[in-house]
């Protein structure tokens, strides 16, 4: 497979503040611990993926995702025999940064910050947490974690030039991230189209025969499921759809990125910063797959009226509290007041709030602005 392009845990570039080596857990592996035990990590488990947990107990939160986003991403790397414990440490801390009520808050928190000349990305949002805002540790700030564990948080998803964003410079700007973090994007990606529409189905939202019509790959996975399973109730037959499909995706970025690194010519990890292109990669068909689950997605489950209520009730009260804190920074509790007096306090704010769960900023808002 692509032996010859896995990073060598013996070259990392070493943590901001020096350790001495453990005695028996190398340093991806530490890495993987410390965000397991951050409370950023721990609060995921009241972040809203995409169905609110009053509707069902069985939906994902953002918590039970990063958990299956590492199960696909352990999977690609051993079968790759990439580093397997750098990937697990990338998949787990890839949406630590995120904000309450998923995809919603970080467009509210963007949008106000924009009003600034600034921005909310919650891939920044995770370096700053695991960079400092964590403060588990007597000798350093944040959790301490490798260069290329804080490089991937931010290049996971995409790449970007010098110059670009002057924060990040120091994590190798134009170049590409490992081949490592390159899968978690691609991972993430078959997690949540196959998890939303898990919970989509037991939504009642959709159905199979729906998304039969709107992504050809799939129709070939029901035909054959319907024919091979008649005696079947149907949420065992969409169940094992959605397992083919997993299967689908998974082995498709597998053969795909097998065949990318093959073209490029990549000899080594230092090949695979230097390339033009990302190497990670769906087969053509899985990526058509793929994008045909998320115009899907988009259009009878993101934009559904029955997601629509709460997403624009969510945006409404984040973009009040923001405004509130912003007229009143004294109002926030310590550290954050002390900073917003000599901050800008728009940023101070924004990190505020995007550290919420669900259910705090529902109390927050509360006490601040009356009752939800």
């Amino acid at each position: 497979m692509l032996a010859r392009l896995r990073f060598p845990v013996e070259q990392s570039r070493g943590r901001r503040y020096p350790e001495p080596e453990h005695p028996y857990r190398n340093t991806f592996q530490r890495d993987r611990d410390r965000v397991v035990h951050s409370r950023a990590f721990r609060r995921l488990e009241a972040k809203t993926q995409v169905f609110t947990p009053g509707l069902s107990d069985h939906f994902r939160n953002r918590l039970t995702h990063t958990i299956e986003v590492a199960q696909i991403a352990r999977t690609l790397a051993n079968v790759l025999q990439l580093d397997e414990d750098l990937t697990e440490a990338l998949a787990l801390a890839h949406d630590v940064g995120h904000p309450p009520f998923a995809h919603a808050g970080e467009a509210a928190l963007h949008a106000e910050m924009q009003s600034f000349g600034d921005r909310f990305d919650h891939n920044r949002h995770a370096l700053h947490i695991v960079e400092s805002f964590e403060q588990r540790y007597a000798r350093f700030p944040g959790l301490n974690l490798s260069f290329e564990v804080r490089e991937g948080i931010v290049k996971h998803s995409h790449d970007f030039g010098p110059g670009e964003d002057p924060e990040l410079d120091e994590y190798l700007p134009g170049l590409r991230p490992v081949l490592e973090a390159q899968l978690i994007d691609l991972a993430d990606e078959v997690a949540y189209n196959t998890a939303d529409l898990d919970d989509a189905w037991s939504a009642g939202l959709i159905a199979a025969e729906e998304i039969a019509e709107a992504v050809p790959q799939y129709r070939e996975i029901h035909e054959t499921v319907e024919t091979q399973f008649p005696g079947a109730t149907d949420r065992e037959r969409f169940h094992e759809g959605l397992r083919q499909l997993v299967n689908l995706l998974v082995t498709g970025l597998i053969q795909g990125t097998v065949t990318a690194a093959q073209s490029s010519g990549a000899d080594n990890f230092d090949d695979v910063r230097t390339y033009p292109l990302r190497l990670a990669a769906f087969t053509p068909e899985a990526a058509e797959t793929s994008r045909a689950l998320k115009r899907y997605l988009h259009s009878r489950v993101y934009l559904s009226d029955a997601l629509g209520a709460d997403r624009r009730l969510s945006m409404e009260r984040i973009a009040e509290l923001f405004r509130f804190f912003l007229a009143e920074p004294g109002r926030l509790p310590q550290p954050y007041a002390q900073q917003a007096a000599s901050e800008p306090a728009h940023r101070v704010v924004c990190d505020y709030i995007a550290g919420m769960t669900d259910a705090f900023f529902s109390r927050t808002y509360e006490q601040m602005l009356g009752a939800c």
